[in-house]
């Protein structure tokens, strides 16, 4: 009785390529998260000037943060797949209506999103302040945001004048509001 068994000709010189392959794909996927942890573990920009950014917009045109000198701006980063942030975009567009002739400008910032689905979010949501993508997370590093929601307040001046990780209710972002416009 033979007892050797069958193997096909390179068999046994596969299996330390497979497992070199997978080898490969679990050190990448640890340095992914490794480097999402040291991202998350980065503050929120909080104080100083504000990170510059323009950002193309999806009605056409684009929004430049330093043209807005001497207004107060909302910067407001979200998403369509965002669960809360549609529980919060009802609420930015009233006060936006109501701030938008108070030298106060509302912009939001579309993070990790498709167009088509971001477009479906506005027009849902009957958005009229400027929206437009993050393009390539640009402006989110920039401001190192943790997740969206995200808003951020600039003064008249140019500097931040706070943020707001997660949802902000309607009577914070309006006393926020009124307390930026009196500096």
């Amino acid at each position: 009785m033979d007892t050797t068994i069958n193997q096909s000709p390179g068999r046994g010189r596969r299996m330390p390529f497979i497992q070199v392959i997978t080898f490969s794909v679990v050190i990448g996927i640890l340095m992914l998260f490794a480097l999402g942890i040291i991202n998350r573990s980065a503050k929120p920009v909080e104080t100083g000037v504000a990170p510059q950014f323009t950002i193309p917009l999806y009605g056409g045109g684009t929004f430049s943060l330093a043209d807005q000198r001497g207004k107060v701006v909302v910067v407001n980063f979200w998403a369509s797949w965002c669960i809360p942030c549609r529980e919060e975009a009802p609420m930015l567009e009233r006060v936006w209506k109501r701030y938008q002739d108070r030298e106060v400008v509302f912009v939001g910032v579309d993070y990790v999103d498709t167009e088509t689905e971001a477009l479906k979010f506005i027009q849902e949501f009957g958005l009229t302040y400027p929206n437009g993508p993050d393009l390539g997370t640009e402006i989110s590093r920039r401001y190192r945001i943790q997740g969206v929601p995200e808003t951020y307040f600039v003064n008249k001046d140019g500097t931040l004048g706070g943020n707001r990780i997660g949802v902000i209710d309607e009577a914070t972002l309006v006393a926020k509001l009124e307390a930026l416009l009196k500096k």
